[in-house]
């Protein structure tokens, strides 16, 4: 499966669809409960990081939350 993350090519072997929530555990991202996920210009909700598939030629950002002024 080939997917758009973070505006690059990705290239997931042997593989045809994967939840947000493995996406997010296969890219070893640190803190997921402070990342939103956009996939195909639309946020996910958290709750269904699970249940959301991402497919082949899907767009996905993860969107990660900052503090500071």
């Amino acid at each position: 499966m080939e997917i758009r993350l973070n505006g690059e090519s990705r290239f997931i072997d042997q593989v045809t669809k994967m939840s947000v929530a493995g996406l997010l555990e296969m890219e070893q991202v640190a803190s997921p409960e402070m990342v939103a996920v956009q996939l195909n210009g639309e946020i996910v909700d958290r709750g269904t990081y699970h249940n959301t598939m991402i497919v082949d030629r899907n767009e996905v950002d993860f969107l990660y939350f900052m503090a500071g002024g």
